[in-house]
């Protein structure tokens, strides 16, 4: 399958593009929000690694679509600095990974991500107030990347595969 997305005149993509990847990115917010009363336990690292193995390098659209959503929700602070990037390392693992086909590979790159998605904010929290404050920061929410790490195991184990058929089926009619 080829990642490359068609384009109208001078490489822009085209209105479904458009369409198809902002409704993409609304969905990974509005699952979230779905998601909300769970802690820690969320949809978006599925989709993540979702978009990048079926959409390769636009999936980067749908990310930020949603990341600009949640700081138009949840507003400005030292978070969406992180967001600027994990969601960009999950990305890139799952795009280098797109052609691992085993549901247990998929779940084993989530539950770790969202193991090591306290670790992963740290460099911002050291760049904000130093060792001590990126220490306390991350020691303190292990509990809560046990529960991302374990909730990112579950659902792409169960609904990696069928949603990539899925999205694999909604691009090459759309």
């Amino acid at each position: 399958m080829d990642n490359r997305p068609e384009r109208g005149e001078r490489g822009r993509l085209r209105v479904k593009d458009v369409v198809l990847l902002g409704l993409l990115g609304g969905l990974m917010f509005a699952a979230k929000i779905a998601m909300a009363g769970l802690p820690n336990i969320e949809p978006v690292s599925l989709l993540v690694m979702l978009y990048a193995a079926v959409l390769g390098r636009r999936a980067l659209y749908p990310i930020y679509i949603y990341v600009g959503l949640e700081v138009c929700v949840w507003g400005l602070s030292l978070w969406c600095l992180n967001y600027l990037y994990v969601w960009l390392i999950l990305c890139l693992a799952a795009w280098a990974l797109r052609k691992m086909r085993t549901p247990l590979g998929w779940a084993l790159l989530s539950g770790t991500f969202g193991l090591l998605f306290g670790l992963l904010c740290t460099p911002v929290y050291l760049a904000a107030g130093g060792w001590a404050f990126a220490l306390s920061w991350w020691v303190s929410g292990i509990p809560f990347d046990i529960a991302h790490g374990a909730g990112n195991f579950v659902l792409a184990l169960v609904l990696f595969a069928p949603l990539r058929r899925l999205l694999e089926q909604l691009t090459q009619t759309f």
